[in-house]
């Protein structure tokens, strides 16, 4: 007999998606997971630092093509596990895009074994140089028709709800 349920990767890809729909970025909405031994010990989504006003509130703040405002999904679930006292150190991240230049460089300085990805996004040709030199993989985990079937939201919506 066959195991029905979703694979993990699809599973913390699935989570990250998720965790995207957080974002406040009117760019591209991101979404990270720490994960080790299958469990989740952190996660982040892109926009602004706690407290300030978001960019679906006030607008990008754009310098050289990048928004300052934002900090990076990959840096919040890293924050995150530092304010919680969680070390990374030999964790897998999974993430809705490829990580920048320096969100790549901070996930090797904790200790990032594997990066995860769902959709490549300006991938940088020196990140993945780096990914190289470290020996750390970068694997790209598609989300699933299967796993969206799988999922099914639906049937969690309150029949109260339905605007049907």
């Amino acid at each position: 007999m066959s195991d029905p349920r979703i694979s993990w990767d699809q599973y913390f890809i699935a989570q990250s998606a998720i965790l995207s729909t957080r974002s406040t970025c009117n760019r591209l909405h991101v979404g990270a997971i720490l994960v080790r031994d299958n469990r989740i010990i952190a996660s982040g989504y892109n926009g602004a630092v706690s407290g300030t006003p978001h960019c679906t509130e006030v607008g990008d703040l754009m310098v050289d093509g990048h928004c300052v405002r934002a900090v990076h999904a990959e840096q919040n679930a890293l924050m995150q596990a530092a304010k919680m006292g969680i070390p990374v150190d030999n964790t897998e991240l999974y993430v809705t895009d490829v990580p920048c230049l320096e969100c790549t460089k901070l996930l090797l300085q904790a200790g990032i074994i594997k990066i995860n990805y769902m959709r490549n996004y300006r991938n940088d040709p020196f990140a993945a140089e780096l990914l190289e030199q470290k020996k750390v993989p970068l694997v790209h985990v598609p989300f699933a028709a299967q796993t969206a079937k799988q999922v099914n939201l639906d049937q969690f919506i309150d029949p109260s709800q339905r605007s049907e």
